[in-house]
């Protein structure tokens, strides 16, 4: 009999020698894993003309496993932040060792000879697909530097309008005049008179701020009606009581009681002192506050003396017997 051998492709261990590989069922599961792997060497042979580059993703660590080399190898080829497509595979499809690991393969599997060169890279294919590698770079870049244009080119339009903003913030505005009761623009040279002589003031004189006139447009005249007041209401911009320091109604009286009162202090401690105790104590559940009668023992009590229960509870109803005759005794005579 023919020493043991084990099939990686059937898994299993046979004792028929080379006849093995002849078999139906080793034929079937060379032919599954050829048609597994032929998907992604087609995928890697059409990036041979045309490479692509693109962004650096964790999902291009992805590997494939080489069934004439029975190892995993890294389907695509990254650099720092930059990954070409399939790079990986064909750099292993192209490499030496590949082409020994697959004639072997193939003699000792006995697999069809016309399938063997479609998972090889000759090096004329790997040579090409430099070339195309370096115009995939070129192309990954020229559109990187378009990118940057739009990019700069948006925060320029964006820096520009903030400017105009800026800018028409600070552009001179009229003063109003109320005594002409409209806001029609002046001159601005008259305005700046007037802020040249306010600033002439000796500092020991605490003025009010002027107000804030930003709101009004030199397109429309505008009216000036003064400043309306509201009687009794106000702000804490206009020196009124600001609500959190305002007095409720409800505790202006002055007879709200704060805090519990002084029996459920004492409730609450007593509660606090019973939670220290057993939970499963006997009358742990018994509300003491409650009315209780003369039978609210079973009627085999007084469980608490020595002796039989039989005896205790003939005991108790002799006594309840004694109670219920002296009971309606009184009631005869009264």
């Amino acid at each position: 009999m023919a020493p043991a051998q084990r099939c990686a492709l059937c898994r299993q261990t046979f004792f028929c020698g080379r006849g093995h590989v002849y078999s139906h069922k080793h034929r079937r599961q060379l032919q599954v894993a050829l048609d597994r792997l032929l998907p992604q060497v087609e995928a890697a042979r059409k990036a041979i003309r045309s490479a692509r580059v693109e962004r650096y993703v964790p999902e291009h660590e992805r590997c494939c496993w080489c069934l004439c080399c029975g190892c995993e190898v890294r389907k695509h080829l990254s650099h720092g932040n930059l990954t070409v497509l399939h790079g990986g595979l064909l750099e292993h499809l192209a490499s030496p060792e590949h082409r020994k690991a697959t004639n072997r393969f193939w003699w000792e599997n006995k697999a069809e000879v016309q399938m063997k060169e479609k998972f090889l890279i000759s090096p004329q294919e790997y040579a090409q697909f430099k070339k195309s590698m370096v115009k995939g770079l070129d192309s990954y870049e020229e559109k990187e530097d378009e990118v940057i244009k739009e990019m700069a080119a948006q925060i320029r339009e964006v820096e520009h309008s903030r400017q105009e903003l800026v800018r028409s913030a600070l552009e001179p505005q009229a003063v109003p005049n109320p005594e002409e009761g409209s806001s029609a623009p002046g001159s601005w040279e008259g305005t700046n008179s007037q802020v040249a002589s306010t600033s002439q003031w000796p500092s020991s004189l605490h003025l009010p701020p002027a107000p804030e006139l930003d709101w009004i447009e030199t397109g429309q005249p505008l009216t000036f009606i003064g400043h309306q007041d509201t009687p009794g209401v106000g702000n804490i911009h206009s020196g009124a009581t600001p609500p959190w320091m305002a007095q409720d109604e409800d505790r202006s009286s002055g007879n709200q009681q704060i805090g519990p009162s002084y029996e459920e202090f004492l409730r609450e401690k007593e509660k606090q002192k019973l939670k220290k105790l057993p939970p499963d104590r006997v009358g742990a559940n018994f509300d003491h506050s409650s009315s209780t009668s003369a039978g609210w023992l079973p009627s085999f009590g007084r469980v608490w003396n020595n002796g039989r229960r039989w005896q205790s509870r003939h005991q108790f109803r002799t006594e309840a017997a004694a109670r219920s005759k002296q009971s309606h005794k009184e009631k005869l005579v009264s």
